[in-house]
């Protein structure tokens, strides 16, 4: 059989990139920030307008220099445009189904929701703060957390002064909401 007519890895060109995100809870729409839709749009146009181009290309010039089996050029830039492909549909769909909200134009309001900035009073003490985000902005590190992670479900809806159980593996920590703020969350530079 001809070379053309077979796949060149065993992998379905249809999976979708959804290892390093988690999925959307069923029937919800992708809650995000400005900032953080702003950023998948411009992920999705440098892929599309810079560097699927730029492989397209290379992998037409590869293609043109005779055996395709042991052409590390074809072979590398044919698996990176179906990768390009792939992370192309999985950005389209994540933008497709989003819901922007900012959380600076919610206003003055005590109560817990997409967006708000929250001061928490833990069991040892220690306040911390929170920003509830999309999914696809979501960084512990600098507090910005899922609207779907347990700490974020247990404190939407709260009110500050409100305490609120959050199960953990080896207990349940009471956290006292102290402050909630609505303001533009800043993110760094992916």
């Amino acid at each position: 059989m001809s070379k053309a007519f077979t796949r060149e890895t065993d992998h379905d060109d249809d999976d979708e990139e959804g290892v390093s995100l988690p999925a959307l809870p069923v029937g919800t729409k992708n809650y995000m920030t400005p900032q953080g839709y702003r950023r998948l749009k411009e992920e999705y146009m440098q892929l599309l307008d810079v560097e699927r181009p730029a492989l397209v290309q290379t992998v037409s010039w590869a293609a043109g220099n005779g055996d395709r089996s042991e052409n590390g050029d074809y072979i590398y830039g044919k698996k990176r445009l179906r990768e390009i492909d792939r992370r192309l549909r999985f950005l389209a769909k994540r933008m497709e189904n989003s819901l922007v909200l900012d959380p600076a134009q919610r206003g003055e309001c005590d109560q817990v929701f997409f967006g708000a900035t929250v001061t928490t009073l833990h069991g040892d003490g220690v306040e911390r703060t929170y920003s509830i985000v999309g999914i696809d902005e979501a960084n512990a590190s600098k507090g910005h957390i899922s609207w779907v992670s347990p700490l974020a479900r247990v404190l939407l809806k709260a009110r500050e002064g409100d305490s609120v159980k959050l199960p953990l593996p080896d207990g349940v920590e009471e956290l006292v909401v102290v402050h909630v703020v609505y303001q533009t969350i800043e993110f760094d530079a992916p």
